[in-house]
């Protein structure tokens, strides 16, 4: 295993989550010593949740604002993603999951399925998101979901038949990578 020594550790920012700067080197594959900086922004844990009706063969998803997505060159900003959100201190990945689907979709879920663990962006941030599936009721009674109005979440749903939303798959519609891996997923086990 490669040897790291941290050089200098600068804090950019520190508003929300820390965003730091670090100089550091490490012994590449061949033993030779490198000198790196790497920009790093330490996020929480999360939890991604595709929710899925098997009976009535739909996907529900949400629609929000996303400011990077924006400036990113996503004209209105707006994201149709799967049922996210960060897990909180004291809350395993499987209660967050529980909690971000009925906050975001008003929607309980069962048969709570893990699918992976993965970092979605390795290269600057710490972010480490645990990819689920879970049944819904697409048909049953509901609360409002939305979001929580204290965080300034505002969530449209988004519900798409099963070839609807293979379609939009199929032509590269869906923008973020955790759906994609979620519906890719679905779809080669069990649709």
């Amino acid at each position: 295993m490669a040897e790291i020594k941290i050089i200098r550790e600068e804090t950019l920012s520190d508003k929300k989550y820390p965003l730091k700067y670090y100089t550091f080197q490490r012994t590449d594959s061949k033993g030779e010593l490198l000198e790196k900086k790497n920009e790093i922004y330490f996020r929480p844990d999360a939890v991604t949740v595709l929710l899925v009706d098997k009976v009535n063969r739909k996907f529900l998803l949400t629609k929000q604002f996303r400011m990077a997505t924006y400036l990113n060159g996503n004209p209105s900003g707006k994201l149709v993603e799967a049922c996210a959100g960060i897990i909180d201190e004291g809350e395993s990945p499987e209660q967050t999951a529980h909690r971000e689907a009925e906050e975001e979709t008003g929607y309980q879920i069962h048969n709570l399925n893990k699918v992976a663990s993965v970092y979605t962006s390795a290269g600057g941030i710490t972010e480490f998101q645990h990819l689920y599936t879970a049944e819904y009721d697409s048909k049953g009674q509901h609360a409002e979901g939305g979001g929580l109005e204290e965080e300034g979440e505002d969530i449209e749903l988004v519900e798409l038949d099963f070839d609807e939303a293979r379609e939009k798959l199929r032509k590269a519609e869906f923008i973020d990578a955790k759906t994609i891996m979620l519906l890719q997923h679905y779809f080669l086990n069990a649709g």
